[in-house]
């Protein structure tokens, strides 16, 4: 007697290849920064293209404010996809979500130092003069600007922000969850309030740089981004947009910033293809043959942004090491850099960041926890 079932025919998944672009195009400018930022390769490329690297150095920083839009987009879209009351338990959810920052994140700063060990004796000014457990167990635990030690690789605050971002949010939708409202309210509660809470980072929080450790400061750009997905779902989308296009513009009449400004742009831009690819339309200025690529290049965004100072520090040490000159060789360290740091993300993604995804830990201290008390 069979005891197969007969499966259940699940929806196609669609990519979200409008996310994959600018994700991808962050990432890019985000290492592009850095390397016009740090080391002998940055001054070599400086004198042959002084403009392109002033640009570089002064905006490029800010694509980091694509990947917090789309980091609120996500974060929606995964707690909420159709508006629905959050599923699952605040504390677990959060657990998931350190678990895929913390692991890959930890693996990049002993890369990171492991490579700062070898560069010490030619880039002494871009390696730690030391490190101590309290410092790298702060990096574990992403608390590390909060209690204010020197970050041990580029990027370690955005993925701490990142983390306290996704408590946040996740914790406005657990509380608007248990107030006792009407089903139908309760649905929109949690989006309100993260919509109050954008617009008190936009007006008040975020004009305090005091605050850039704490994720209040840019919960302006998340929650844009999230409430770009809560928008998506209702018949009054445009409205909607309007108003939060109009939120935009009052934070940037009483304090203009770019960043905020970039960070409106892209929510509105995410909003626009986002409707394009619900229904159905194809992804503008995007050929069929490159959207492959356009997926890849989505996919080890997050490897390339950890993975890609090391490999700065490496060239960047050679560079010096073999005293290669000005111009034109400084320009190819540089290309050599920008290409080596592609290809080593996607060497990351597959052997530290998916296996990292894959890891059950909770599952697994439950199993080893009566061991323990056995033994």
């Amino acid at each position: 007697m069979s005891t197969s079932k007969t499966p259940v025919a699940r929806p196609p998944v669609t990519r979200l290849l409008h996310v994959d672009g600018l994700k991808a195009a962050a990432a890019q400018l985000i290492v592009l920064h850095h390397l016009s930022a740090y080391g002998p390769v940055a001054e070599a490329v400086e004198e042959l293209l002084p403009a392109l690297m002033a640009w570089a150095y002064q905006y490029g920083r800010m694509a980091v404010q694509v990947f917090l839009v789309l980091g609120g987009f996500l974060t929606a879209r995964a707690l909420s996809s159709q508006g629905q009351l959050l599923e699952g338990g605040w504390f677990s959810l959060l657990a998931r979500r350190y678990q895929r920052l913390a692991l890959p994140f930890m693996g990049a700063v002993l890369l990171t130092l492991a490579c700062s060990a070898l560069v010490a004796r030619w880039l002494p000014e871009l390696v730690p003069a030391q490190v101590g457990w309290g410092q790298l167990l702060a990096h574990a635990g992403l608390v590390h600007g909060v209690l204010g030690y020197e970050a041990l690789t580029v990027g370690a605050w955005y993925v701490a922000i990142d983390l306290q971002l996704f408590a946040l949010l996740a914790g406005v939708l657990a509380f608007s969850r248990g107030l006792a409202l009407p089903r139908a309210w309760r649905r929109w509660i949690g989006p309100g309030l993260v919509a109050v809470l954008t617009a008190a980072s936009l007006l008040v929080f975020n004009r305090d740089s005091a605050l850039d450790n704490w994720g209040l400061y840019f919960f302006g750009a998340y929650g844009l981004g999230a409430l770009v997905h809560w928008l998506g779902l209702l018949p009054q989308r445009r409205l909607g947009l309007m108003l939060l296009a109009a939120l935009g513009l009052a934070a940037l009449l009483l304090d203009f910033r770019e960043r905020i400004a970039l960070a409106l742009a892209t929510a509105l831009v995410l909003a626009w293809q986002q409707r394009r690819h619900d229904a159905g339309l194809p992804l503008l200025l995007t050929p069929p043959r490159l959207q492959p690529l356009l997926a890849h290049l989505g996919t080890h965004s997050y490897a390339l942004f950890l993975v890609h100072f090391p490999i700065c520090l490496l060239i960047n040490a050679l560079f010096e090491r073999h005293d290669l000159g000005d111009g034109w060789p400084g320009l190819m360290a540089m290309l050599a850099a920008w290409g080596l740091s592609n290809l080593a993300a996607v060497s990351f993604y597959r052997w530290i960041e998916q296996p990292a995804g894959r890891l059950r830990l909770g599952a697994l201290l439950a199993r080893l926890w009566p061991r323990t008390l056995r033994a």
